[in-house]
């Protein structure tokens, strides 16, 4: 009898085993769950703020071109490629890099570029090809953007989660002739608004032939430059359909982040390469025939 009594475990000690038993699996459900959890990032600082300054910089500044304010918009234009360099310098230096700013900060470029691309192309100062390659490539790479956003965010996918860009999904790592190729188009932009500016008022004209130049020669250089952008842009937007690193999925599924990234890749190489094959003919076409019969009113009218 009193062995058996020593075999068999109190009820109160059974009790206690089993609640140890109960609190390690909640604690490991809990642990498990905390492991799963999408985290959320601290998006509201200086560098994302001067950026999306820059988004609303973009239709302002079209707004004054298109009302002939050249010096305002050339001015506002200015201070868009200044916040652009400061914007990152801030981020690298108090190491506030978001994933929401690596998103928003080539937006904002690309907007301040398309719309005054747009607006450029309508008053005849660019080319309608490489206005076909400026909007194409970037367009391209916006339907890429939004496949990717889509396949790469964490479950649920629900319309709120998908603009919520606090929730890491998916880092685009521009490619090297992406980034001189950004420079050479804010350049080319810059110049084109600043060409009225020194060939007008008081002082330009005077300006310009005391220095040997003239409207004619200011065009011809624009002209080459053109080609040089056109040349980067194509390179630019056909990088980003076979380098794999130029965007990094996030998730634990490598199989699913291959698929995932080849397909994006495979979009941008359909999209972009239909662009530039219509740019090719715009070239060869409407834009030889200007050139052509004399059409160089707008031209004229934007440089003097």
């Amino acid at each position: 009898m009193d062995q058996k009594r020593q075999q068999k475990p109190a009820p109160l000690v059974q009790q206690i085993q089993e609640v140890r038993e109960n609190t390690k699996i909640v604690r490991d459900k809990v642990r498990s769950s905390l492991s799963k959890l999408t985290p959320y990032e601290n998006i509201y600082n200086l560098p994302n703020f001067l950026t999306v300054s820059r988004l609303i910089a973009a239709p302002v500044t079209a707004y004054l071109l298109v009302h002939d304010h050249f010096k305002a918009a050339l001015a506002l234009f200015a201070y868009a490629g200044i916040t652009d360099l400061v914007d990152g310098w801030l981020a690298r230096r108090w190491k506030l890099q978001t994933v929401a700013g690596s998103v928003i900060d080539p937006m904002a470029d690309k907007a301040l570029m398309i719309i005054l691309t747009v607006t450029l192309a309508v008053k005849g100062a660019l080319p309608l090809y490489l206005a076909t390659l400026i909007l194409g490539r970037d367009a391209s790479l916006a339907i890429a953007a939004v496949y990717y956003r889509y396949a790469s965010l964490p479950a649920p996918k629900t319309f709120f989660r998908y603009w919520d860009f606090s929730l890491p999904s998916a880092e685009v790592h521009p490619t090297t002739v992406s980034k001189y190729n950004t420079f050479l188009q804010l350049m080319l932009i810059g110049s084109t608004l600043t060409l009225p500016v020194i060939t007008s008022g008081a002082y330009g004209p005077a300006v310009l032939q005391w220095a040997g130049l003239h409207s004619g020669l200011l065009h011809q250089a624009m002209m080459y430059f053109q080609w040089l952008v056109a040349a980067t842009t194509t390179w630019s937007g056909l990088s980003y359909s076979y380098l794999k690193g130029a965007v990094t999925i996030l998730g634990e599924n490598e199989d699913l982040k291959a698929k995932q990234g080849a397909r994006g890749r495979a979009i941008i190489g359909v999209t972009f390469g239909s662009v530039v094959v219509a740019a090719v003919y715009l070239a060869f076409t409407v834009d030889e025939k200007k050139e052509a019969i004399g059409d160089e009113d707008l031209q004229q009218t934007w440089a003097t």
